[in-house]
């Protein structure tokens, strides 16, 4: 059993990188996106509990928060899963629920996109921003690098 579950998988895999390399090596077509607008996207099979697609084009939608270049934005996956908690927070699509998964925040490069699907409205997309902020704070005392930092320049700085 344990064994059919491991081919399966592979098999997952293999194919999501021959998908990844029809991606890759494909012409963009013009696909103009912007902060605010859901598209279908290939996010491919991925690790553990990182969000992937599903299909055979290993799709999610995913939610531009902040567009970089003509090519490479930061996006959110979204889910039409009911989920609570910090790292999730809901938006209206179409007049349907879906859930933004704040906590799976990644890179994409426009290739992904597939189809657009819509946009969130100003006020979801605020929420949206507003609880990213939130789960992306960083408390001063409890932020290590800004400790090793320190010591660092301590070090080549004795004098301060």
């Amino acid at each position: 059993m344990e064994n059919n579950i491991t081919n399966q998988i592979t098999e997952k895999y293999n194919n999501w990188n021959i998908k990844k390399q029809e991606i890759q090596f494909s012409d963009i077509e013009e696909s103009y996106f912007k902060e605010g607008d859901i598209w279908w996207c290939s996010l491919g099979q991925n690790i553990g509990n990182e969000s992937y697609g599903k299909g055979n084009d290993y799709r999610r939608p995913i939610l531009v928060i902040r567009k970089l270049s003509e090519n490479l934005c930061i996006a959110l996956p979204l889910t039409s899963k009911r989920k609570t908690g910090t790292w999730f927070t809901d938006i209206l699509l179409d007049g349907e629920s879906r859930c933004v998964m704040l906590y799976q925040i990644r890179t994409l490069n426009r290739k992904r996109f597939q189809r657009k699907m819509g946009e969130v409205g100003f006020e979801d997309f605020i929420q949206v921003k507003e609880k990213l902020e939130c789960l992306l704070k960083f408390s001063k005392n409890h932020h290590p690098t800004e400790v090793e930092i320190e010591r660092i320049d301590a070090t080549l700085n004795p004098q301060r």
